[in-house]
């Protein structure tokens, strides 16, 4: 092509839904198209959606209707875990062109050649292809190494699922648990560094799963410690591994390794029993509190994030009451917080005693409050400390002040040049709030 075909990427969802954008671009590129921001007037829009709650899906709709409006030239393709689950819904929308599964991500540039050579005639419905997700295997990398990470770089290690939670639909979108060959892994990341990516977090549905489908079996610990060893990677950090998955071997890596950043995402969904087992977790509250006491002992500065679930079927005020306690007891560093919401297909829309949207909503406040009071207590305790930060290449929208990272993943602004983006400084914290963590540039930077 003399001019290449451009193409916008537009991503709703997960991390994980991030890295497949980033690898569709580099497979488009590999193929003599030419990837652009989602905001340019693209010949190609490409929107990669979510579907793990209703109001994703809306998000997806919004997303899709916007897209064609704003580019009514343009072929509108879709893709996602909502084009997975419903790709009737997306076909039905009108102004899309082609829908794609999951499992079809990798074939996006074949299909778009097809699409461009032959385009189809307005009002005749879109193109499906969505083969059944049990099919899907994991495909080999696309790799990629420029800023299309910004600062933070992400590699997909692991998809699907192999368990069946009963409120969740992403089984049936991303298919069973399916691993990265670890030689790959490595690759990548040896390229992420080389580009200038001091930090990586490796993602993936169910990482702790990483590596037991392989042949040889390998583990999330193993990976862990060959990928301590590559030049120039000064932080390692893991998206979200369950408790289930915490053997001695994991344990010794996450808290004995150089290179793992003091932060871990260990999901919690309730902290009570009863809610769990209808939730068909793998684990105990007593499990859960036994594992974080371990990881604390061992890292005292410790970032621990977590996720819960309110007002799932069957949750009582006593239940709530649970969960609000042991939230107080343990020293959450931040709570993702979300309100039960019907998926299609899953076990929980046909439970009993459905909770009330008022009260779900009155529940999901009060969690929001006690997790922000948690927040500011473990941001408080850095005040006056010098931290190391990695600096965001994009300022803080609201301020316009320069953002790094900690590597227990607090967001600090300050004052400091530009040019700093992917560099790690030292920044004094002088002062937080609810809203914001601010420091002072310590030295400036060479």
């Amino acid at each position: 092509m003399s001019h290449p075909v451009t193409v916008g990427f537009h991503t709703l969802g997960c991390r994980l839904n991030q890295v497949d954008s980033q690898e569709m671009a580099a497979r488009m590129e590999a193929r003599g198209f030419r990837a652009v921001a989602a905001d340019a007037a693209a010949q190609i829009h490409v929107v990669n959606t979510c579907t793990v709650t209703g109001r994703a899906d809306l998000s997806d709709r919004q997303l899709i209707r916007r897209v064609r409006r704003e580019h009514p030239d343009a072929l509108v393709v879709v893709t996602g875990c909502y084009a997975q689950t419903n790709p009737d819904a997306v076909a039905r929308l009108g102004g899309v062109d082609l829908v794609i599964g999951n499992g079809e991500k990798p074939r996006l540039p074949e299909l778009l050649a097809g699409l461009l050579a032959q385009r189809a005639d307005a009002g005749d419905p879109p193109p499906v292809h969505v083969a059944p997700i049990a099919e899907a295997r994991m495909a080999a990398f696309a790799p990629f190494s420029r800023a299309a990470c910004r600062t933070r770089a992400f590699v997909k290690v692991q998809d699907g699922c192999q368990h069946r939670c009963a409120f969740c639909i992403v089984p049936a979108a991303r298919g069973a648990s399916r691993s990265q060959e670890p030689e790959a892994v490595l690759e990548q990341a040896r390229r992420l560094v080389e580009a200038g990516h001091g930090e990586i977090t490796l993602t993936g549905v169910d990482l702790g799963h990483y590596g037991l489908d392989l042949v040889p079996r390998t583990s999330l610990a193993e990976l862990l410690r060959r990928l301590d060893g590559i030049p120039g990677l000064r932080w390692l950090r893991l998206s979200s591994v369950l408790p289930a998955y915490f053997t001695p071997e994991l344990i010794e890596a996450v808290t004995g390794l150089a290179v793992m950043a003091p932060h871990l995402h260990v999901p919690l969904q309730s902290g009570s029993d009863r809610i769990l087992r209808l939730m068909r977790r793998p684990y105990t509250v007593r499990m859960y509190r036994t594992l974080v006491e371990r990881l604390l002992a061992a890292i005292p500065d410790l970032a621990l994030g977590s996720d819960v679930i309110v007002g799932h079927p069957g949750e009582s005020d006593a239940d709530f009451t649970a969960t609000m306690e042991l939230v107080r007891a343990v020293p959450f560093a931040y709570l993702h917080v979300f309100s039960y919401s019907d998926r299609r297909g899953t076990e929980a829309t046909r439970l009993p005693g459905r909770v009330d949207a008022a009260v779900a909503r009155e529940r999901s406040a009060a969690l929001r409050r006690l997790a922000s009071d948690n927040g500011l207590e473990f941001r408080r305790r850095l005040l006056g400390r010098t931290r190391e930060v990695l600096v965001l290449e994009a300022p803080d929208r609201a301020t316009g002040l320069r953002a790094g990272l900690t590597a227990d993943y607090v967001e600090v602004l300050f004052r400091g040049p530009a040019g700093l983006g992917r560099r790690f400084v030292p920044v004094q914290v002088t002062e937080c709030d609810r809203e914001r963590t601010l420091g002072r540039l310590q030295a400036a930077p060479a």
